[in-house]
C-alpha cells in the first residue's frame, strides 16, 4: 500500500531544497517530514537522499523517483483544486422537473436568472405535472408542492404554499356561503386531479371528499370556472392572489384551512449534495417569496 503522505513529504522536500521548507509548506514539524522521508525510504529498500549539513542531493533512485512521483502529485494537487472549483461555480447538467403552472410561473425565469450567473452550467427543465421517479429517471432536483409521501429524497422548503376554497361573488349571492365543511355537500365542488380536499378542524387534517358535475386536471380551468360561477374551487395562492385582491373570487371556510403546506425543492439523498444541486437550491430559497399568503393578501368568508 502505497503512503501518499510520505511522497508528498519526499516531493516538497526536493521542491524545496530544505526538510525546514518542507515542513512549513505542509504545515507539520521538521521531525515530521524527516520521519515520513525515512519511512518511505525503508518502504522501498533504498536511499532516496544524501543529507549533508549544508545541502540535500538526490541519488540516483531518488532522481528517478522524484521524476515519476511529481507529476502524480501534481495530478493530484490538479484533481483538489478542480472539485473545489466545483463548490465555488457549479458546473456540468443540471437536471430539474416541474408542476407546469408553477413551474412555468415561478421556476422558469429562476433558472434562467441562475444559468445567467453561471454560464458554464447546463439546465434540462423539464415541466409535467406527473410525478415522476428522480432515480429511475436521472433527474437531480423536483419542485413539489403541498404536503410530501414518504420517501427515501431529501427535501428542502423552499417557499410557502396554502390552499384557498373561492367562488365568484355571484356564485355566493346566488347559492350562499358555506359555513362548514359539512355544507360542501350541498354546493357545486369543482373538481381537479384530486377527489377530495383538505383542510384542517379542529387541529387535526381532514379530507372532505367532493363530487360534482364539473372536473378538470387543469388549474387554470378550475380557475376560470370558478371565476364564471360555476361552483367553489379548492386552488393554492399563486392561482387566486390577484382575484383575491381584486374581489373578483371570495376566500370562504377560512377558518378550516390546512396550514402551509409549503413548497419544496426534491433530491436524492446522498451523502455528498452536488454543489450545483446545492447552489441551485440556496438560489430558489433567496428567490422565491418567503411571507405567508395571510400577510399579502386580503382574506374573508363573504361577510
Amino acid at each position: 500500500m502505497q503512503h501518499w503522505d510520505r511522497i508528498e513529504a519526499f516531493i516538497a522536500v526536493v521542491r524545496t531544497g530544505r526538510f525546514s521548507s518542507a515542513a512549513l509548506a505542509l504545515k507539520v514539524s521538521v521531525s515530521h517530514v524527516s520521519r515520513l522521508v525515512a519511512g518511505l525510504e525503508q518502504q522501498l529498500g533504498t536511499q532516496l537522499l544524501y543529507r549533508t549539513t549544508r545541502t540535500l542531493l538526490l541519488t540516483d533512485a531518488g532522481r528517478i523517483y522524484f521524476e515519476r512521483c511529481q507529476p502524480l502529485i501534481s495530478e493530484l494537487e490538479e484533481a483538489t483544486h478542480a472539485v473545489q472549483s466545483l463548490a465555488e461555480s457549479p458546473h456540468g447538467l443540471l437536471r430539474v422537473t416541474a408542476a407546469t403552472n408553477y413551474g412555468e410561473r415561478f421556476i422558469a425565469p429562476l433558472v434562467n436568472d441562475f444559468m445567467t450567473l453561471h454560464p458554464q452550467l447546463e439546465v434540462d427543465f423539464h415541466l409535467t405535472n406527473r410525478r415522476i421517479n428522480l432515480l429511475e429517471e436521472g433527474v437531480d432536483l423536483a419542485i413539489r408542492l403541498g404536503t410530501l409521501a414518504d420517501s427515501s429524497l431529501m427535501a428542502r422548503r423552499i417557499a410557502s404554499r396554502q390552499e384557498y376554497v373561492v367562488a365568484s361573488p355571484d356564485y355566493l349571492a346566488r347559492e350562499g356561503v358555506p359555513e362548514t365543511l359539512d355544507a360542501l355537500r350541498h354546493h357545486h365542488c369543482l373538481a381537479g386531479s384530486r377527489r377530495s380536499w383538505v383542510f384542517q378542524e379542529n387541529g387535526r387534517r381532514r379530507e372532505v371528499r367532493i363530487d360534482g358535475r364539473w372536473r378538470v386536471n387543469s388549474g387554470l380551468a378550475l380557475l376560470d370556472a370558478a371565476r364564471k360561477g360555476l361552483g367553489l374551487a379548492q386552488l393554492p395562492d399563486y392561482y387566486v392572489m390577484d382575484d383575491l385582491h381584486q374581489n373578483s373570487l371570495v376566500s370562504v371556510l377560512k377558518r378550516y384551512r390546512h396550514p402551509d403546506t409549503g413548497v419544496w425543492a426534491v433530491y436524492p439523498g446522498h451523502q455528498h449534495t452536488s454543489p450545483k444541486i446545492r447552489h441551485f437550491i440556496d438560489f430558489l430559497v433567496g428567490a422565491l417569496p418567503a411571507p405567508l399568503p395571510d400577510q399579502r393578501m386580503p382574506d374573508s368568508d363573504g361577510h
